[in-house]
């Protein structure tokens, strides 16, 4: 099941997140930026237990561009198409507010690809760099790969 995220998540996405942070699999979030951002998150939850086996951002960074960050899914539920419904559902909730072009910036530019995403300039995002990668510990260095989509 995925719903939008709560405040009594965050300690778990966190968790999730600084997880896959520390395999250098993605951009760990300090956790008072999580909960800055607790309304731009979804989250998979398992229906049995209400165990969080997932999470996605959408931010919303301009009047027709949004941002995909935090996918990540619990490892042990690798190839069980949970970060295919948390992406899917993403989409859905883009083209609610009208959003017209999507981007990543990720380690898994194989996974995007699936998903009609095609790599882009970092240069391409400049509303994005200026406002939030400044403040990112590996600016002006960014190793991740940017990518956008196109929603129809």
């Amino acid at each position: 099941m995925i719903r939008k995220a709560t405040i009594d998540d965050i300690k778990t996405i966190h968790a999730l997140l600084k997880y896959f942070g520390a395999k250098g699999e993605l951009l760990p979030r300090p956790l008072s930026r999580l909960y800055d951002h607790v309304r731009d998150f979804i989250v998979y939850v398992e229906p049995e237990n209400g165990a969080i086996l997932g999470c996605c951002a959408l931010q919303f960074c301009w009047e027709d561009l949004a941002e995909i960050r935090s996918l990540a899914v619990n490892e042990d539920r690798f190839g069980q198409d949970i970060g295919t419904k948390l992406l899917e559902t993403a989409f859905e909730e883009a083209r609610k507010y009208k959003i017209k072009k999507l981007f990543t910036l990720t380690y898994k530019p194989g996974f995007f690809k699936k998903f009609g995403f095609i790599e882009i300039d970092k240069s391409d995002l400049p509303i994005k760099i200026w406002a939030d990668c400044i403040h990112c510990v590996k600016f002006p260095d960014c190793d991740e790969t940017a990518m956008l989509k196109e929603l129809d």
